[in-house]
């Protein structure tokens, strides 16, 4: 296994979290919890991109962005189409950002060739 950093996103209901982020694409691939009715601590993942999603309080502040390159720009626009999200031209991408349940903010980019 390489390296990676995962960034954690503080969620107030992992279930609904989930079921957001697989709108776009993310699989859950675990959930932690210390004891039933704790907070639960969730993996998910997009091919090789991971996130983490946490219940606990002081894992993470609200409205975190986080970035996620796909690879053609037809992902961007058909990920637009799911959520009626508006598509940016930036000189370096073709972009939306998007707000999960919790405020978190994911920026959604393919480069422009």
């Amino acid at each position: 296994m390489s390296e990676q950093a995962i960034p954690i996103l503080r969620v107030t209901d992992a279930r609904t979290a989930v079921r957001w982020y697989r709108r776009l694409g993310f699989t859950q691939v675990w959930e932690h919890r210390f004891e039933p009715g704790l907070p639960a601590f969730v993996e998910i993942a997009r091919g090789p991109v991971s996130l983490f999603l946490s219940e606990h309080t002081g894992d993470a502040r609200p409205d975190t962005l986080v970035y996620l390159r796909v690879k053609r720009v037809e992902d961007v626009d058909s990920i637009a189409a799911e959520f009626g999200a508006t598509v940016g031209e930036a000189p370096w991408a073709r972009e939306i950002e998007l707000r999960d349940p919790d405020g978190n903010r994911l920026r959604v980019g393919a480069p422009i060739p």
